[in-house]
């Protein structure tokens, strides 16, 4: 991953629920203009699936791109049901035909339950000769149920497909990206969305925000 990119991403969602773990960009690649977008996400979670994909097409549309949500795109047997390869493939023909050239595909590939210390172990290294010292400085990991705290990490994943009628259905960009401890998800759906934007952007995968001009009171 580029150094720059790493920083921007630091700076923009320091205090973000979403933490981007790795990213891949196809060499072939340098720079990549979308201009009819299907966007994804595979959730069983409807809520949380509506909010994230009529976000991410909102910040699409203020780049100048057309976005097209699956749950507006998709019947609703879609949703339930599960597609054979066959089917996809006549899927992806059907997104040609009305225009599209890229998905946008999300999803959640992992969760993982963490533990967090109330205290830092900055002594970790120093050996302790009695086992009474021993023993009294870790006793609140079994005794303190406020030593520690669980908390849970899903691990998620952006892919970004060209389906030009021109090539193969050829992966552009893969992200890899942590949820970290959600509690609501209208804050995590925002920050997940704002992270794969910066990204994109960064990577020149997709153009900056256009600034709609202001005019001025004619005098």
């Amino acid at each position: 991953m580029k150094r720059s990119l790493v920083i921007i991403v630091l700076l923009v969602l320091s205090c973000s629920t979403s933490q981007l773990v790795d990213s891949w960009k196809s060499p072939d690649i340098d720079t990549y203009s979308p201009s009819k977008v299907l966007i994804v996400g595979l959730t069983p979670n409807i809520v949380a699936k509506q909010k994230f994909e009529d976000q991410l097409k909102e910040q699409l549309e203020m780049r100048g791109i057309e976005a097209i949500t699956s749950m507006d795109f998709f019947k609703p047997s879609f949703k339930t049901e599960k597609l054979t390869e066959a089917e996809l493939k006549i899927l992806e023909n059907d997104l040609i035909r009305d225009g599209f050239d890229t998905v946008l595909f999300s999803k959640v590939i992992g969760v993982e339950d963490k533990i967090a210390y109330s205290k830092n172990f900055d002594v970790y290294d120093k050996t302790f000769i009695r086992f009474k010292d021993d023993y009294l400085r870790y006793q609140d990991v079994f005794y303190n149920p406020d030593y520690y705290e669980e908390y849970t990490v899903y691990n998620a994943e952006t892919s970004m497909f060209c389906i030009c009628p021109s090539k193969d259905r050829e992966l552009i960009w893969k992200g890899y990206i942590d949820i970290v401890d959600p509690q609501s998800i209208d804050t995590t759906v925002s920050d997940y969305v704002k992270l794969v934007v910066t990204v994109l952007e960064e990577q020149q995968l997709i153009s900056p925000r256009i600034l709609e001009a202001i005019e001025r009171p004619i005098e």
